[in-house]
């Protein structure tokens, strides 16, 4: 039995539609052509958009759940299944619905169409020439960014380095050369959508679908664009300067209007989003805005009291350990911790004492330490257990 849509994305039956497109951009990410080295990368690329486009078409997914994956690609095959994915020219749609043509994916498709905008390539019903002449706005783009505790904390101008789809500058987006020869379509007479008659398992059907020889546009260009090979758009490096808000945390996320993908026919481009990892380094824990870091102190110091330093994120403060301390104990240093992103004020830095025991005394530490022991009543063997017993109660 075939892998069903489902188990190719890898989502429940009851999955809704965001979380399929979610589940489809993790997928396709990570077995696209250009980035995955199995040798099936394609073909899986391909029954990952297959997946999509059906279970994203509330009608096409209704037939997939009513006639099984077997049935329904089978159907699908002979162009039974009607409705179409998005993107179609003027949104007429087969009997079954769907806010398109049919021409869907369109076989295999740059990954800029796929993440950055459209449902397919020139030829595919989709993507630059399948969506009508409306404005459309890019996709957004995502992309990720480490930095240190010390720069959460200051905040700071860092750069992001990115490779991302712009508009073609040879054809201005166009997908061929401002002097190509144009023609009318032959196939749909210029009207972007052709119409054939499917029999299908549930009768005769009339079916509209994008035309596959002019990808909907309705005119044929003599050459593509030797630059964007047709698809008006081409890959560049772009290096952008982020500014980082003190007291951000990992996982959030910064966005960079109008840097993500180039919009359609006219639209503006997407936004691009930058996903902040913190590295908090050795020596602090962070919780939200608070900060936790772990303090030594000598038993002396945690018997008699002592003021000692502590480190924190923007230098040293002074902290008053009482006497009697014990190890293990924890104090806060109000308004010591993060800067609250976007507000006023800081969190706390939390303080958590261990109190050191010797490994070794001098003669007149040793003195010293069996006349505190005789002092307080314990009969103690200095020779062996004393400080076993003495490390053992920290």
């Amino acid at each position: 039995m075939s892998e069903n849509f489902y188990d190719v994305l890898g989502v429940s039956r009851d999955a809704s539609e965001e979380e399929i497109k979610k589940a489809y951009r993790k997928q396709a990410a990570e077995h696209h052509p250009d980035v995955s080295d199995d040798d099936d990368a394609e073909e899986r690329f391909k029954k990952i958009q297959k997946a999509k486009e059906v279970l994203t078409d509330e009608q096409k997914r209704q037939q997939y759940d009513q006639m099984g994956h077997d049935r329904f690609t089978e159907a699908d095959k002979r162009g039974a299944t009607g409705g179409g994915g998005p993107g179609g020219p003027g949104g007429a749609g087969g009997p079954f619905g769907g806010a398109g043509g049919a021409g869907g994916a369109g076989g295999f498709e740059d990954i800029f169409n796929q993440f950055f905008g459209g449902g397919g390539g020139r030829g595919g019903g989709g993507g630059r020439g399948g969506g009508g002449n409306r404005p459309r706005q890019g996709q957004d783009l995502r992309t990720g960014l480490e930095i240190d505790l010390e720069e959460a904390f200051e905040g700071a101008t860092k750069e992001v380095t990115l490779r991302r789809p712009t508009e073609c500058d040879t054809c201005d987006g166009a997908g061929h050369p401002p002097d190509a020869d144009v023609e009318t379509c032959p196939q749909c007479n210029g009207r972007g959508q052709v119409q054939q008659v499917q029999q299908t398992p549930l009768g005769r059907v009339q079916q509209t679908s994008t035309c596959p020889r002019c990808g909907g546009e309705g005119e044929l260009y003599s050459e593509d664009c030797a630059d964007c090979g047709g698809d008006g758009v081409v890959r560049e490096e772009a290096t952008l300067s982020v500014e980082i808000p003190a007291g951000i945390r990992s996982g959030q996320s910064l966005r960079m209007e109008r840097e993500g993908a180039p919009g359609e026919n006219g639209g503006p481009n997407g936004d691009l989003l930058i996903e902040v990892d913190v590295d908090v380094g050795d020596r602090f824990e962070r919780d939200g805005d608070d900060l936790r870091v772990n303090e030594a102190v000598s038993f002396p110091q945690a018997v008699f009291g002592d003021t000692i330093e502590v480190e924190t994120v923007d230098g040293s403060v002074e902290m008053d350990v009482p006497a009697g301390t014990q190890s293990g104990e924890t104090f806060r240093l109000k308004g010591k911790g993060m800067p609250r992103l976007r507000r006023r004020g800081r969190g706390d830095l939390y303080v958590q004492v261990g109190v050191v025991v010797p490994d070794s005394l001098n003669d007149e530490q040793r003195e010293a330490l069996e006349a505190f022991a005789e002092a307080g009543g314990e009969d103690i063997d200095v020779g062996g257990g004393f400080f076993e017993k003495l490390k053992s109660s920290f």
